[in-house]
């Protein structure tokens, strides 16, 4: 063992140290977050619920873990009996299965804070945050129930139907401080069955069910179904259970930090260390631009063969090009209308570009007699032309 191990291997067992210290010493804190599961125990979760369900619907509950879809079987008849959907998001084909159902004389009862566009477009309602108050009451329009009302003073959500045809029953409705009363739980004629909807989750959390006489209003609210078979599309339902080895180490929340700790202590290890014992990169020249040498040895090469004519030529025919794609002039003919054009373009002298043409002409007679003057003082008007 390396002295860099031994210090990477203190440092570590510092840190796990002051982790755990810290760990210890920290005081509880509330989970207030809107989870509503079945199995936590935090205010808003539906663990008592979950336990009390099979004596709140004298033991006909069934529980499962397949969605709608899955569970009805296409083309396969089912004796009537109540369907609970709590906070659940379903595809569309899972409602419709439910629909079907109910048509065929189950009922049905969805409790969520906001209800699929399908569900609503099909039954035809519509749901919106009503309130914002941090104090509201749900009540029953049914006078028996009217002693048995819940009051909210934790979190409300606040909605309720805003649209709702009038056919529908409204059973119960929110209330807030300015006392102007709300629908939030309905009753839907849907086929043979019946369809009851309830915007206020809150009510089965343990929050309000640890409240002394809440439960009342828990026990009125499932009344409505008829006592037959309930069965109940459970919250954890789409999540499947974790079979990983780790997975007691994940569900702590102390563990799985300290897990993901030593993996990053370890994968910093493996950096720190490979980048010490790294081979040296050899440097790689890069290739030189060896263009301007070969213009240079092409034009030594022009300049040892002494053809000035053929060197004219090819710059009179570079020149013309350049004139013809950047300037847009016509270059065929070289007369007066070509040199007035080109004068307009360039800002040069008529008497500059008409010498120049006499050049490029020059250069064009393959019979014409040429010096090296003449190259020299065409190549120097033309750049002067284009500069």
């Amino acid at each position: 063992m390396n002295k860099t191990f031994k210090i990477y291997a203190i440092l570590f067992a510092i840190v796990l140290a002051v982790l755990a210290l810290l760990e210890f010493s920290k005081n509880e804190v509330t989970d207030w977050r809107k989870n509503f599961e079945v199995d936590k125990k935090s205010p808003f979760g539906l663990y008592i619920f979950n336990q009390e369900a099979g004596n709140l619907f004298k033991n006909k509950l069934k529980k499962t873990e397949e969605s709608p879809y899955y569970y009805y079987e296409e083309g396969k008849k089912y004796a009537p009996h109540n369907i609970l959907v709590i906070l659940r998001e379903f595809d569309t084909y899972s409602w419709n299965r439910i629909l079907q159902q109910v048509s065929e004389g189950s009922d049905a009862m969805v409790i969520a804070e906001r209800f699929p566009r399908h569900l609503s477009d099909t039954l035809k309602f519509q749901t919106s945050m009503v309130s914002f108050d941090e104090q509201q009451k749900l009540k029953f329009t049914d006078k028996k129930f009217v002693n048995d009302s819940l009051n909210l003073d934790k979190l409300p959500s606040g909605n309720g139907f805003i649209y709702t045809q009038e056919e529908n029953q409204i059973l119960g409705k929110l209330i807030d401080k300015e006392k102007i009363p709300q629908p939030n739980f309905l009753k839907v004629k849907h086929g043979k069955g019946h369809i009851y909807l309830h915007s206020e989750p809150l009510f089965l959390t343990n929050y309000y069910l640890l409240k002394r006489g809440n439960e009342k209003y828990l026990e009125n609210v499932f009344s409505y179904f008829p006592e037959r078979e309930i069965v109940w599309f459970t919250e954890n339902s789409s999540v499947t259970t974790s079979r990983s080895p780790l997975r007691v180490i994940l569900a702590n929340d102390a563990l799985r930090y300290s897990w993901w700790l030593l993996l990053a202590g370890l994968l910093l290890f493996v950096v720190f260390n490979a980048k010490r014992k790294q081979r040296i990169v050899p440097v790689i020249e890069p290739l030189k631009n060896k263009s301007a040498e070969f213009v240079k040895s092409v034009g030594n090469l022009y300049l040892q063969e002494g053809d000035f004519h053929d060197m004219m030529a090819k710059k009179a025919q570079y020149f013309l090009n350049k004139v013809r794609m950047e300037l847009m002039i016509e270059t065929q003919i070289l007369d007066e209308t070509f040199a007035k054009k080109l004068h307009v373009k360039t800002g040069t002298s008529l008497e500059k570009i008409n010498e120049a043409i006499s050049l490029i002409k020059k250069a064009q007679d393959p019979y014409a007699p040429v010096m090296k003057e003449d190259l020299i003082r065409m190549n120097k008007i033309l750049d002067e032309i284009l500069k």
